[in-house]
């Protein structure tokens, strides 16, 4: 029953070129490169078997190699991250029970969001493909609403039904929520967390499928499944007092800085 996390990176973003290589001070001060924070994040998570660092470039491959990463090189003509998780599964000798894919824009990333979403996709046989989900409290929900307002692509949101299956995801605030929320109160509204956990089938007969529109539309890797009539459990994790963001743009840089500060994070 083994579990491999894949780190998905490349240099040349479309919003931040050279994301992967920029460095992020903790609350000590120490500098760590953003993939180098995500590899820690994914080394914390009980129960993996391997990490591997998934990239098209000798930079980023040689950078990651240096902290001691296990690096697998994949193809220029992967679109997204899931496309470069299948490379890596098709690298495997044996295929593992699933591939987690822990992009790396994501240093904020607790443990236990990933083992409740490896424990989550166990324990629903008949998903294929699990995603976690967070809800957001008023004040996450404002500062996802002011990203957009200020033209910046921030955090993505989720909606879903009562059996837990997505029903879409976008870069928009979703639902739209008529009213005011306090800040500390939760909010109709989820973010979703750029991880995802695959059963090996799922993860190659997405890499096999054209590029969808509203996948295309929204830029957002998952809607492919949707696209294709393949469901995605959403997994809700809790923050635990814990602040999360996703290294989307320049902006997020000194916002994820704050954030360590405040956390007490090296």
């Amino acid at each position: 029953m083994s579990v491999v996390i894949v780190i998905p990176a490349r240099f040349l973003s479309s919003r931040y070129p050279g994301k992967p290589l920029v460095e992020l001070r903790g609350a000590g001060g120490a500098a760590r490169s953003l993939i180098r924070r995500s590899w820690d994040a994914a080394m914390a998570v009980s129960g993996v078997d391997r990490v591997i660092v998934a990239t098209d470039d000798d930079r980023i491959a040689d950078h990651a190699a240096g902290f001691g990463a296990e690096v697998a090189m994949t193809s220029t003509a992967c679109r997204n991250g899931t496309e470069r998780c299948a490379e890596v599964l098709g690298q495997l000798p044996v295929p593992p029970e699933m591939i987690v894919n822990l992009q790396g824009d994501a240093p904020l990333t607790p443990a236990w969001f990933v083992e409740d979403l490896i424990a989550g996709l166990r324990a629903t046989p008949a998903a294929e493909v699990a995603t976690p989900v967070l809800n957001c409290s008023g004040a996450m929900r404002a500062d996802l609403i002011a990203d957009r307002a200020a033209g910046r692509v921030g955090g993505t949101t989720a909606v879903f039904g009562v059996n837990r299956q997505a029903l879409y995801f976008s870069k928009e605030v979703i639902p739209y929520v008529g009213h005011e929320v306090a800040p500390e109160s939760p909010s109709p509204v989820f973010h979703h967390v750029g991880v995802y956990a695959y059963r090996p089938d799922a993860l190659t007969a997405y890499a096999a499928w054209p590029e969808g529109t509203l996948e295309r539309l929204e830029g957002l890797e998952q809607l492919r499944f949707l696209e294709h009539g393949r469901p995605v459990l959403c997994v809700e994790v809790e923050a635990r007092d814990r602040e999360f963001w996703e290294l989307n743009n320049p902006a997020d840089v000194a916002r994820i800085e704050q954030m360590m500060q405040r956390m007490g994070l090296a």
